[in-house]
């Protein structure tokens, strides 16, 4: 059975932030164990909520139903309404998530929402800008600061707005999706858009699939 990934879904979120993810995670070309993980939704009410880019999503489940024990992450895209408190709900499930040691991804605004919470205190973070940080209350987390585009501090996974291919690829990390190689090959296709790199992710995966094959 493919272990979940969730993906949090409210009215205004940015619908391109995570969308890298979870496309890889959902699909499974390339990938070290084909099918290991699915991609479910979650929301504060099942009723449809609609993503920036005005894309309706029926979300498969109760934010409120989950459990950390039953996800392989939780991953938060940015949007509207973080810097303003809102989706608290959403961040105290990210809380709960990191005390057990399962992986939570946040992105944009939603890294505001965990400094809110002073989640980001405590571990190396990054974020759209330090200066973006620092308005929120109870944030603390200054001289843990990475000025990067993402990083991964142990379960924790924050990137900038602008960065939506470095937090997929910390993710694919996290997760252990792809090889090294291939995961190398896929950044630079969509880094740079050009056509040999999905070659070499193609010769990497065969490569990755023969010694895997044996190993067996």
């Amino acid at each position: 059975m493919a272990h979940p990934v969730h993906l949090f879904v409210y009215d205004g979120f940015a619908d391109w932030e995570a969308a890298f993810a979870i496309a890889g995670i959902q699909q499974p070309a390339f990938q070290r164990v084909p099918g290991r993980y699915t991609v479910c939704t979650v929301a504060l009410s099942q009723a449809p909520v609609r993503s920036m880019g005005g894309v309706a999503v029926l979300p498969d489940r109760l934010l409120d139903t989950l459990t950390p024990a039953e996800s392989a992450m939780l991953i938060l895209p940015g949007g509207l309404g973080w810097e303003e408190g809102q989706h608290s709900a959403a961040a105290e499930m990210a809380r709960a998530f990191l005390a057990g040691n399962v992986p939570v991804a946040a992105i944009c605004g939603a890294t505001a929402g965990l400094a809110r919470l002073g989640l980001l205190n405590g571990r190396r973070h990054t974020s759209n800008a330090l200066a973006y940080l620092k308005g929120v209350a109870a944030y603390e987390g200054s001289d843990r600061y990475e000025d990067q585009p993402a990083w991964r501090d142990g379960p924790l996974i924050t990137a900038g707005g602008m960065a939506p291919l470095e937090f997929a690829r910390e993710i694919f990390r996290c997760l252990d999706v792809y090889d090294e190689p291939v995961l190398a090959a896929w950044y630079d296709l969509y880094r740079t858009g050009r056509s040999e790199h999905f070659a070499r992710m193609q010769q990497a995966a065969d490569v990755s699939d023969d010694v895997n094959a044996a190993g067996d």
